[in-house]
């Protein structure tokens, strides 16, 4: 597997960063180097050990093209992509002997990545990352050295579940290593998008025994696997039109959003950068407080969106110098149902936006507008959208007042928890911008 973003990020946007980042210089290199550099000393050191086993080239060169012809076939999820390569790496365990494993795994990866390197899809200095990516090679390495260095026997089944278990556990180890000092995940939520790839490595590794049967001093009956990896390439192919097809959707959703704010920031200037600044502060808000990817991009949305259906209210009173009578006030009240009818016209993931629009002046103890919701009847996407919303505009200059001091804007954050606000969000706020973070 390999490690990509945050998994409070939608699984679109991380695959989409995934891609992104394959193409750039890495930003980490003194953990990339350290991590290969232990690795390649790892493998070195194993390679040193007494051989339990006749060494063969043929089943050298035969494990190394499969395997890297397998790890061409790549099955793209949220923070990880799966290869299906288990099957040839549990047939390695009995072809090769133990201690070389390592090296061959590297090696079959790197003449993986050749034809992207000549291309100019992956730079040079990520190459690295290959020797990281090795180390789940070495648990199951020690494991079959010391316990089942022969033929392979149905009575040694729990060393094999033991060396696949040792597999999970290097893998998962270096990949959070790597991504620790990058973006910091919890060590649960990185085990849970490790998940997937580990999936379709337990899947797949019964075949690799069933293999290792057949295979044993005949390295060229693993050559029967090649049409298994076309269909699962066949398949990877699919999944990965769908997901080009998925990022098209969202890019489209996001640059729907973008155009509609773009409107607004052209009808009043000040919603419309008012609009952008709310946005930031509710996405570090969102993630603070551990919002899924789906509540997560809809805040993203409603934050940009909020203030979309002040396009329907006239511009004397949206910039009119001073504050706004009964009646002007009775048609801004309107603003957040017009948002959501005009949002419910474009469909898909903005109708649901527009749930959230329509709710975004709505205020915690109920005496919001425009249907009087309260607590957590309120969405929370639209509890932090109000509250980001508040402190942005207490600190920006209006048409009628000044803007406000950070502190006085928090005491009034404060002050308005439990009537106007969600008291979690704010506490959550105010100790984003307490602390710099915002």
């Amino acid at each position: 597997m390999t490690a990509a973003s945050p998994s409070s990020l939608a699984d679109d946007t991380l695959i989409e960063l995934s891609r992104k980042s394959a193409r750039q210089p890495l930003v980490r290199r003194y953990t990339t180097g350290l991590l290969a550099g232990s690795f390649v000393a790892a493998a070195a050191l194993l390679a040193a050990l007494p051989t339990h086993r006749s060494f063969s080239a043929l089943a050298l060169v035969v494990c190394m093209a499969c395997y890297a012809l397998a790890s061409r076939v790549r099955f793209e999820f949220a923070n990880v992509f799966a290869l299906p390569t288990e099957a040839i790496f549990v047939a390695m365990w009995f072809l090769l002997p133990p201690r070389v494993i390592p090296l061959a795994v590297l090696g079959s990866l790197l003449a993986a990545e050749l034809p992207d390197v000549l291309r100019g899809r992956t730079a040079l200095d990520r190459l690295p990352l290959i020797a990281v990516c090795s180390w789940f090679s070495v648990g199951p390495a020690l494991v079959i050295f010391a316990f089942a260095p022969g033929r392979p026997h149905w009575n040694l089944l729990p060393v094999y579940a033991a060396a696949l278990a040792a597999q999970f556990a290097f893998d998962y180890a270096s990949n959070f290593a790597l991504a620790r000092p990058v973006y910091s995940p919890s060590a649960l939520g990185f085990l849970r998008g490790a998940v997937p790839s580990f999936a379709v490595d337990a899947l797949l590794a019964p075949l690799g025994v069933l293999v290792s049967f057949a295979t044993f001093d005949r390295p060229l009956a693993l050559l029967f696997l090649l049409p298994t990896l076309a269909l699962f390439a066949r398949f990877a192919d699919e999944r990965q039109y769908r997901i080009d097809h998925a990022l098209e959707l969202s890019g489209a959703y996001r640059g729907t959003a973008m155009l509609l704010g773009d409107v607004i920031e052209a009808d009043d200037e000040y919603t419309g950068h008012h609009s952008r600044d709310v946005v930031d502060l509710v996405l570090t808000v969102a993630d603070r407080l551990g919002l899924d990817a789906r509540e997560r991009q809809r805040a993203e949305f409603a934050a940009l969106l909020h203030d979309v259906g002040k396009i329907a209210v006239p511009n004397e009173i949206i910039n009119k110098e001073g504050p706004l009578d009964e009646a002007e006030w009775e048609v801004m009240r309107q603003h957040t149902i017009e948002g959501e009818r005009m949002l419910k016209r474009i469909g898909g993931v903005l109708a649901e936006v527009g749930r959230i629009v329509r709710a975004s002046h709505e205020d915690y103890d109920g005496s919001g507008y425009p249907d009087g919701l309260a607590g957590e009847e309120i969405p929370i996407e639209a509890r932090i959208v109000t509250c980001c919303d508040a402190f942005s505009a207490m600190t920006t200059t209006r048409s009628y007042r000044k803007a406000m001091g950070v502190e006085a804007a928090i005491a009034e954050l404060r002050a308005c928890a439990a009537t106007q606000f969600d008291p979690e969000v704010v506490e959550v706020l105010v100790e984003l911008i307490e602390s710099g973070h915002v």
